[in-house]
């Protein structure tokens, strides 16, 4: 029965500084099966999230930051499809990550088998390789891949700040439940993209000001 639930104030910040040398980007599986309207998983809201992971690629790459996509990797027969259905089988069109956010040679694309990036997967090893104590993370679907990373990097002691708006999920209330947890469980940071600002040295402070409304 639908009924009505009442979302507890979060904060978001309005200015979070980073530190390029201890800052890494998690771009979240934007895949064509979830980002385009013909994709066989296609989260609706999520191709209003591309011009804003553009502005943050554009940032990272401008400051040198490590840049990570993960790519949601299957193949026939797996576990997930009586879940989700058929859907990013390795190789196909719909596995591969949109065009607009096409990785560069020096970016790296991380095949996963599930939900969690860092579950069998090399990242937290790539990540600790090059001092990275700070993850922005971005992508969809906010409370499934998004969410179970986030849950998996805070576990692991790295401060995870997610932009709000450069996510997306099946539902708003999967959104707000995501943001919630974020901030509640694992002490995360939310904000925005343009609220994003590089300062080298910032980061072990994790500088930023409280937004003037919860949401």
């Amino acid at each position: 029965m639908a009924r009505v639930v009442e979302v507890p104030d979060y904060p978001v910040a309005s200015h979070v500084a980073i530190d390029p040398a201890r800052t890494a980007l998690i771009v979240v599986d934007m895949q064509n099966d979830f980002v385009e309207p013909q994709g066989a998983l296609f989260v609706p809201d999520a191709p209003a999230t591309v011009p804003r992971i553009q502005q943050l690629l554009a940032l990272a790459r401008a400051h040198g930051l490590f840049t990570v996509f993960t790519q949601d990797t299957h193949y026939p027969g797996d576990p997930e499809f009586p879940i989700w259905g058929e859907h990013c089988l390795a190789g196909t069109w719909g596995w591969q990550i949109v065009d607009a956010l096409a990785p560069q040679s020096t970016e790296l694309v991380l095949p996963k088998r599930r939900y969690d990036a860092f579950y069998g997967t090399p990242l937290d090893h790539e990540l600790r390789l090059r001092g990275i104590t700070h993850l922005v993370i971005c992508g969809t679907v906010a409370s499934i891949c998004v969410h179970y990373t986030a849950a998996s990097a805070a576990l692991r002691w790295y401060q995870v700040i997610i932009p709000v708006d450069a996510t997306s999920a099946l539902h708003p209330f999967d959104l707000e439940a995501a943001n919630r947890q974020t901030a509640f469980l694992f002490r995360g940071i939310l904000t925005t993209v343009d609220a994003i600002t590089v300062e080298p040295a910032a980061a072990a402070a994790a500088a930023t000001q409280p937004a003037e409304g919860a949401r």
